[in-house]
């Protein structure tokens, strides 16, 4: 069947990889923090929240033309963080319009998870909002500061264990490199603590790169931050993978992101060893002082 668009999106507009098939609804436009110094996705943006009627007539148009999406995605950077009357409203309009949706998702900070309280929580989770993106970013205190995340590790802590008792999937990202050469070593040993602590059930890497027009790249030109090798990007990998422990659940884990040099995944702790295994090996065939190429796009 062909589909005619039946949304005006205020671009651009971004989801997770997995969220590739999902139909994306803006909730809210841009991010609330927007100013992570490694970010560039929603500065053209000024965040706001959408009105309810703007948001039901994309869900309508769409319902219109026969749609019927298995996952939907909640749009911009943090929808999470809309009030819970417009969440409530739009999570109402597509179990009417779309009755066997499966999975709403979001992306979500740790700020606007703990302003909500746990009763919120569970009734968004029971209107099928039951997936959560969190940029965990690094665990290390000194490294959210300096990249301006807005949150401190305790906060991170405190959310990704709140929203999965709240009836959500959590699917964290941390970032390699991040941190510089200077932060390397409490970037791996704090990381790994989170993730220890809080068992999301899905777990990614993408690879820090300097975008031109960010804070961040104007740090690297200045010689405040010392960027990674390919060789360290892997020994952080390895090093937080192994630091880490996974015993509360399976955690469905992915390191594809267009920004990885090597594709790596599998499900922890099931596979973990092996994972490990496989980037000793890279680590060990990976020449000294090699930089890693930019991907064509982020």
């Amino acid at each position: 069947m062909f589909f005619r668009q039946p949304i005006r999106y205020e671009e651009p507009v971004y989801r997770p990889p997995s969220e590739w098939n999902s139909l994306l609804i803006q909730v809210t436009i841009g991010c609330s923090n927007n100013k992570c110094t490694y970010c560039d996705m929603y500065r053209s943006k000024t965040y706001r929240v959408r009105k309810i009627e703007e948001i039901k007539k994309d869900l309508q148009s769409c319902a219109d033309q026969g749609m019927a999406p298995d996952k939907i995605f909640l749009c911009d950077g943090d929808a999470l963080g809309a009030p819970m009357e417009i969440l409530e409203e739009t999570l109402d309009t597509i179990n009417e319009l779309f009755p066997d949706i499966r999975r709403i998702g979001v992306y979500a900070t740790a700020e606007n998870i703990l302003e909500k309280s746990e009763d919120e929580l569970k009734r968004l989770a029971a209107k099928k909002l039951t997936i959560a993106y969190l940029g965990l970013e690094s665990g290390d205190d000194k490294v959210l500061h300096m990249i301006v995340k807005g949150n401190t590790a305790e906060d991170m802590l405190e959310a990704s264990l709140k929203i999965k008792k709240c009836g959500f999937k959590l699917s964290t990202i941390a970032m390699l490199g991040v941190g510089g050469k200077k932060y390397t070593r409490q970037h791996i040993n704090e990381t790994a603590k989170i993730l220890s602590a809080t068992n999301p059930e899905f777990f990614s890497f993408l690879t820090t790169f300097s975008v031109p027009g960010t804070p961040y790249h104007t740090m690297l030109e200045r010689g405040l931050i010392e960027p990674l090798t390919s060789k360290e990007l892997l020994v952080e990998m390895h090093d937080i993978l192994e630091q880490s422990t996974f015993d509360l659940n399976p955690v469905i884990f992915r390191a594809n992101h267009v920004s990885n040099a090597n594709p790596l995944g599998g499900t922890l702790p099931r596979d973990q060893k092996k994972i490990i295994e496989t980037l000793k090996e890279w680590i060990d065939q990976t020449p000294e002082g090699v930089y890693p190429t930019p991907p064509h796009r982020m």
